[in-house]
C-alpha cells in the first residue's frame, strides 16, 4: 500500500515534493451542472487566480479568480473553491493554479452513465441463501428464534429465514437496513426507470430475464422481508449477531460461532429491551422496524401490481399488517449485540411511520392515512442529526426523512409548503457549517458519515425537486462531489468507480482480502473523527497509511483492510447511493439507449479487454520483450496505411540498445507506446488463476522500472496508463494493484488465433501465419459484431526459430478490414 502513489514520481508535479493540491469529482461534471474543484495547501501561500487546461491542446479555456481563502481545516493551512459552473464545452480538462495541476477530468452529458448499475454489482455480491457472485450458497440452516414467548413462539423455535443480503462485511443482517435498502432500490426505479438496464437474470446469473436488474435485487429483498414477516403477528428484527465478528471468513464458511451448528439466532420484533451477554438495548417499540416494513412492501406492490398481480396482492396484504404491527407500541427498536458495545442504535420512529402511511394512501387514497403521515411528520420536522456535530450509530435512521418527500407529492398549497419547509430547515443547518470550509462539509465525521452524505445530497435533491429551489444546489453537488474524490484524500469512496480513478483497493472485506475477488459499487463507511478511530477496539493498519499527510485531528480515512471503521463498506449505503446516481443519470436526459454504448465494452478480470462492440473501430496491439524483427517493416506498413498502432514494451525491451531507435521513432509517428512489465513476470498460476505468484512490492518495484525506462526515451509517462500484463495472464488482484497505482490494466479480445504469432516451428503449439489469417477473417464473417471493438493482440518478432512470419500478412489483413469499413485506433482512442 506504500506504493500507491509512486508512478506520479513522473509527472512533472512530484508527490515527494508537492504541498498543494487540486481535489475533484473524479467521476467529471455535467455540462449544465454545477462544477466546483477545492485547491488546498499545507504551505504558507495562497492563490490568486486558476486556469481550465484542454488536455488535447493544452490551451487555457477559461480563467478566475480564487474565490475566499478559507484559512486552516483538517490537514491543511488554506483553501479556496474553484467555480468554473459556466464553462460547459464537453472534453477532458485539468485545472492549474500557480504550479498546482489537478488530475485530469470530463466534462459531459454521459459521465454517469452505467454507474448505477455498476453499484447493483455489490447488491448481488452481498446476497445470502444463494450468491450469484460465488455461484454458491450460504446461510441456509437459518434459524432459531429469540424472544417470541409474547406471539407464541417457544424460545429457539426453528424460522426459515434465508436470503436477503448480508449487511456489511460481516454476515450479519437485518430488516431495517434491508426494508430500507429495498425502498430505495424501487424508488429509484419508480423515479428513473429509464437508467437501468436487464443483463442478469432473478437469481443474479448472468442473462436478461426483461425485467430490468434494479427489480430483481429489490424482489431479492422483499422476498426475504416476507419471511421476516411471516404472519400479522410476527416479526424479526434480525440474523446473527456479533459472535459473527470471531472471525473473518468467506460467506458459507461457517462456523458453530452460537452453539447450534450452522443456525444463527433469530430476533423477534417484541418492542421491549433485549440483553445478549452483559449488553441490554433501550428498544421502546415495535414502530421504527414495522414502518420500514410497510414502506417496502407498498412500494413493492406498486412495481409489481402489472407484471405479477398475486405477488403484489401478497405485498399490499403485508405492507397493511406491517403498519398495523408499528401500532402496536409506538416506539423504536434497536439492534443486540453480545460480545461488544456496537449495535444500530436507532431512536427514531415517527419518520418510518410518516412514510408507510404516505405509501399506504398512495396505494388506497385513503384519507385517514394522509393525515396519519402529516401528523407524524410534524412530530420530528427535522431529522436530529442534521446540523449537529455528532450521533450515535445510525441514532436518526434512515439519516434523512423520505417520508417527507412521499407526503408532500401527495399535497398542495400551505400543506405542501409546511413539509418542504422542514427539509429547508434542515439543509440550511448543515449549510452553516458548510459555509467554513472549502470542501462545504456540513456533515459530522461520525461511523458511516458517507451513508449520512448520501442521504443528504438525495434531501437536498428533494427539496430541489418539490420546490424548484435552486439555492443549495452547489452544496449538494459538493455532497457528491466529496464521495467521488473533491475530499481531503482526493480519492472516491466507491470501489471501482471510476474505474480509473484513485478508489479503495484494500477495503475491510473477506472477499478481496482473502480471495482477492473485487467488490465493485460498494460505498465504503468514509472518515470520522480522530477521537473515533482512535477510541475503537480492534483496530490495526495492516499497511503503510498511504494518505498519512492528508490524516487530521478533524478526520481519519484509511483505505486498509484493518480499519473497519472507515474503510468497510455497507450494503445499505450502496442502495443509497444507487438511488443518488440514478437521479444524476437521470438528469443529463440521456435515455437507456445511449447508456448501452458504454455497456458494450467488455472487462474480464477487472482488465479491459474489448471496446465498443456496436463500432466498426479495431485496435492493432503488439508487444515486445526480446524479439522486434518486425518493428520497422510493421512500422513502415502503418506509415504507408496512415494507421497508429499501440505497441507495449518490456522495461528490458525500452533499456536495450538495439530496439532504442525504433522505440524513438514509434513514439515520432504518435503511436501508443506503454509498458508490459519490467522483466516479464509471471503473475499467477497457470491453472489456478487466483493463486500470485508474485508479492505486491514485487509488482509495483516491477512496474516502476519499467515505466522508469520509458521515461528515459521521452515517453510521457502520465499519458500512457494502459498496462498490458506479461503473458497477457493476470487475476483480478493485478487489475486492483495496476488500479491502485493510478493505471488501468488491458488485454487482448479473445477469439481469434493472432497471438499465436510467437509460436516457434517446432512448437506443438504452432500456428501457421496463414492459419492465424484464417481464424481473424472467419471471427470478423461469422460473428454478429464482427471485429467491432477488438484489442488485436500481435507480436514485433517472433525470434529466429519461427521462420513463418505473420507481420508479413498485415497487408493483405489491414486492406480486408479498411474494405469492411474498420477505423484504426489506439488503445486510449478505443477506450474513449
Amino acid at each position: 500500500m506504500f506504493l500507491k502513489k509512486l508512478f506520479f514520481l513522473f509527472v512533472p508535479l512530484a508527490v515527494c515534493s508537492q504541498d498543494s493540491w487540486i481535489r475533484i469529482n473524479q467521476l467529471g461534471y455535467t455540462p449544465a451542472g454545477s462544477k466546483v474543484a477545492v485547491w488546498c495547501t499545507k504551505g504558507n501561500q495562497g492563490i490568486s487566480a486558476w486556469e481550465l487546461v484542454e488536455r488535447s491542446t493544452g490551451n487555457i479555456v477559461m480563467k478566475g479568480k480564487a474565490g475566499r481563502d478559507f484559512g486552516a481545516w483538517g490537514p491543511f493551512t488554506r483553501s479556496s473553491r474553484l467555480n468554473f459552473s459556466a464553462y460547459k464545452k464537453p472534453g477532458t480538462y485539468y485545472l492549474r493554479a500557480g504550479k498546482t495541476e489537478s488530475p485530469d477530468f470530463r466534462i459531459g452529458e454521459d459521465i454517469y452513465q452505467g454507474t448505477a448499475d455498476f453499484c447493483l454489482r455489490y447488491m448481488r455480491q452481498q446476497r445470502t441463501g444463494f450468491n450469484p457472485y460465488l455461484n454458491d450458497s450460504c446461510h441456509t440452516h437459518d434459524g432459531y428464534v429469540l424472544y417470541g414467548e409474547k406471539a407464541g413462539i417457544k424460545d429457539s423455535s426453528y424460522a426459515d429465514v434465508t436470503g436477503g443480503w448480508h449487511d456489511a462485511s460481516d454476515y450479519l443482517q437485518y430488516s431495517t437496513t434491508s426494508a430500507n435498502a429495498t425502498s430505495h432500490l424501487l424508488m429509484a426505479y419508480r423515479d428513473f426507470p429509464a437508467v437501468f438496464g436487464d443483463e442478469k437474470q432473478a437469481s443474479g446469473l448472468d442473462g436478461s430475464n426483461g425485467r430490468p436488474d434494479v427489480l430483481d435485487e429489490a424482489r431479492w429483498g422483499l422476498d426475504w422481508l416476507l419471511k421476516m414477516h411471516p404472519q400479522e403477528d410476527r416479526m424479526f428484527n434480525q440474523i446473527g449477531d456479533d459472535r459473527d465478528h470471531m472471525g473473518m471468513r468467506m460467506p458459507g464458511q461457517d462456523t458453530n460461532y452460537y452453539g447450534r451448528g450452522l443456525e444463527r439466532p433469530v430476533y423477534f420484533v417484541s418492542g421491549e429491551p433485549q440483553q445478549r451477554g452483559k449488553f441490554m438495548n433501550v428498544t421502546t417499540g415495535t414502530s421504527s422496524t414495522a414502518g420500514k416494513f410497510a414502506t417496502a412492501f407498498a412500494l413493492g406492490q406498486a412495481a409489481f401490481q402489472n407484471a405479477d398481480p398475486a405477488y403484489a396482492g401478497i405485498l399490499f396484504k403485508k405492507a397493511l399488517s406491517a403498519y398495523q404491527y408499528g401500532k402496536l407500541k409506538p416506539g423504536f427498536t434497536q439492534t443486540a449485540s453480545v460480545r461488544s458495545p456496537y449495535i444500530y442504535a436507532e431512536m427514531n420512529w415517527t419518520d418510518d411511520m410518516e412514510l408507510a402511511a404516505a405509501q399506504l394512501y398512495r396505494l388506497t387514497h385513503k384519507p385517514d392515512y394522509q393525515a396519519e403521515a402529516f401528523a407524524y411528520a410534524a412530530i420530528e420536522k427535522i431529522t436530529p442529526w442534521l446540523g449537529a456535530d455528532t450521533a450515535a450509530h445510525y441514532q436518526w435512521y434512515p439519516f434523512i426523512n423520505p417520508g417527507h418527500y412521499e407526503l408532500a407529492k401527495t399535497l398542495t398549497g400551505s400543506a405542501r409548503t409546511t413539509l418542504t419547509g422542514y427539509y429547508k430547515q434542515g439543509i440550511e443547518k448543515v449549510m452553516a457549517k458548510a459555509r467554513q470550509n472549502a470542501f462545504y462539509r456540513g456533515i459530522p465525521f461520525i461511523w458511516c458519515s458517507n451513508n449520512l452524505t448520501t442521504s443528504f445530497a438525495i434531501q437536498c435533491y428533494w427539496y430541489r425537486e418539490l420546490t424548484g429551489d435552486q439555492q443549495f444546489l452547489e452544496l449538494e453537488q459538493a455532497n457528491f462531489d466529496w464521495l467521488f474524490g473533491c475530499n481531503p484524500w482526493g480519492t472516491s469512496m466507491v470501489y471501482g468507480l471510476p474505474e480509473w480513478g484513485d478508489t479503495p483497493v484494500d477495503p475491510h472485506s473477506a472477499f478481496t482480502h482473502i480471495k482477492n475477488y473485487p467488490i465493485d459499487g460498494g460505498l465504503v463507511d468514509g472518515p470520522v473523527y480522530g477521537s473515533i478511530f482512535n477510541g475503537l477496539i480492534g483496530i490495526q493498519l495492516k499497511d503503510a497509511d498511504e494518505y498519512a499527510e492528508f490524516q487530521s485531528r478533524l478526520a481519519v480515512y484509511h483505505d486498509d483492510y484493518g480499519d473497519y471503521s472507515t474503510n468497510e463498506p455497507t450494503m445499505d449505503g450502496t442502495a443509497s447511493l444507487i438511488y443518488l446516481l440514478a437521479a444524476k443519470e437521470a438528469e443529463t436526459g440521456k435515455n437507456r439507449k445511449s447508456v448501452a454504448v458504454k455497456k458494450n465494452f467488455r472487462y474480464n478480470q477487472g482488465a479491459l479487454i474489448r471496446g465498443d462492440s456496436s463500432r466498426k473501430e479495431i485496435a492493432l496491439v503488439f508487444t515486445g520483450h526480446e524479439f522486434a524483427e518486425g518493428g520497422y517493416y510493421i512500422d513502415s506498413l502503418l506509415a504507408r496505411e496512415k494507421i497508429r498502432a499501440s505497441f507495449f514494451f518490456t522495461g528490458e525491451f525500452y533499456r536495450n540498445p538495439a530496439f532504442q531507435r525504433l522505440v524513438r521513432k514509434l513514439n515520432q509517428q504518435g503511436h501508443y507506446l506503454g509498458a508490459h512489465s519490467d522483466c516479464h513476470l509471471l503473475y499467477c498460476d497457470w491453472v489456478k488463476r487466483d493463486s500470485l505468484l508474485i508479492s505486491r512490492d514485487q509488482f509495483n518495484f516491477d512496474l516502476a522500472d519499467n515505466y522508469t525506462a520509458m521515461a528515459q526515451l521521452g515517453i510521457e509517462v502520465h499519458k500512457a496508463r494502459w498496462f498490458l500484463p506479461p503473458y497477457e495472464w493476470y487475476n483480478d488482484s493485478i487489475a486492483a494493484w495496476t488500479k491502485a497505482l493510478g493505471f488501468q490494466l488491458i488485454s487482448y479480445t479473445p477469439g481469434t488465433r493472432s497471438h499465436a504469432d510467437y509460436t516457434t516451428d517446432s512448437a506443438k503449439n504452432f500456428q501457421s501465419s496463414a492459419a492465424i489469417l484464417q481464424s481473424v477473417l472467419s471471427y470478423e464473417k461469422t460473428k454478429p459484431a464482427g471485429l467491432n471493438g477488438f484489442l488485436l493482440l500481435l507480436h514485433a518478432g517472433a525470434g529466429p526459430h519461427r521462420t513463418d512470419k505473420f507481420f508479413y500478412r498485415l497487408p493483405e489483413l489491414i486492406k480486408y478490414l479498411k474494405a469492411k469499413g474498420y477505423r484504426f485506433l489506439t488503445v486510449d482512442q478505443l477506450a474513449g
